[in-house]
């Protein structure tokens, strides 16, 4: 075993045994003086596997995202659903198996679901496709799952849907407090399961009702679990992102950080990371950051100076 991968063993070991004895949450905003006091060193970094896969037709394996982020000297892995070959069994142990040989944590399973829609066939069938990435992440190993409140549909292009700035009018004869009502019954029906299975479903400002930080945080206090946190996307807040980080940031258990070097695949917004860490230390976070490369440069290139950009900041 290398100095640095029995470094990082050891200090995630430390970790674990300390988490043992948290109670409830284990996220920024409700840990310990002791934890959160984490925040003042340097964030511990992960990289998206969407950095390296746009959902072009043919994927980019998640081993070698991880082979990547060991070369990188990141810490973890953010596993993007969609970009798995597989859910067998044996590829996730496979996977698991291969991180750890690597000396590389996996933080999150980034899935994707909607739990609002006019038709309760379909939210119900979403909670089950919930409740079966639950099941995945805990055969993974990995301690969170990336969630979405859900879009309506009514705006059926992405490219669209970005044009509108994220925003689209709800169907007829339908309100947002519907939509609220149907997100919050279907995050509750998962936090049984991911209770047992130590997996925090986290809630990211992916568009729709989560698409805000007054959304993000209806949702999180009405639910009111620990197994609920927030997981804020730097680049999903187009206008004001800053005040409206700093609202959500002491509610976060991890981090998403865009970056967008060679021009974004939608839109590109010019963030200043050494605030945006300013304020997450200020929120006591103590969490993984991950990166998501979403430029068009070649995705080594943009993953290599996002790694640079994120350290750079923490100093």
């Amino acid at each position: 075993m290398s100095t640095t991968t029995r470094r990082r063993f050891i200090s995630g070991a430390a970790l674990a045994g300390a988490s043992l004895s948290l109670p409830g949450s284990l996220c920024a905003a409700d840990a310990p003086a002791s934890v959160a006091a984490a925040g003042k060193r340097r964030f511990k970094l992960g990289i998206a596997s969407y950095t390296y896969w746009h959902f072009e037709p043919k994927k980019f394996p998640i081993e070698t995202v991880i082979e990547k982020a060991a070369a990188l000297e990141v810490e973890g892995v953010d596993v993007l659903h969609r970009q798995m070959e597989s859910e067998d069994n044996a590829y996730l142990q496979k996977l698991k198996r291969h991180a750890f040989l690597n000396g590389i944590d996996l933080i999150c399973l980034s899935m994707h679901q909607n739990f609002i829609s006019t038709d309760p066939a379909k939210r119900q069938r979403n909670v089950e496709h919930t409740l079966k990435c639950l099941e995945i992440a805990g055969r993974l190993g990995v301690p969170s799952m990336r969630i979405n409140a859900g879009l309506w549909g009514t705006t059926k292009s992405f490219d669209k849907l970005m044009e509108n700035r994220g925003i689209e009018p709800t169907p007829p004869g339908v309100t947002e407090d519907d939509g609220f009502k149907q997100a919050i019954e279907g995050i509750s029906k998962c936090l049984d399961r991911a209770a047992e299975l130590g997996v925090i479903l986290a809630l990211e400002n992916h568009w729709g009702l989560s698409g805000t930080p007054e959304g993000m945080l209806r949702i999180f206090r009405e639910i009111n679990s620990p197994w609920l946190q927030l997981l804020p996307d730097t680049g999903n807040f187009l206008e004001d992102p800053y005040d409206k980080l700093a609202k959500v940031f002491p509610y976060a258990c991890y981090v998403q950080a865009k970056t967008y070097f060679g021009g974004g695949e939608w839109y590109t917004l010019d963030l200043d990371y050494k605030r945006i860490i300013r304020q997450l230390r200020e929120a006591n976070f103590a969490g993984y950051i991950g990166i998501e490369f979403e430029g068009k440069a070649p995705a080594d290139e943009g993953a290599r100076k996002s790694v640079d950009l994120l350290r750079a900041a923490m100093l």
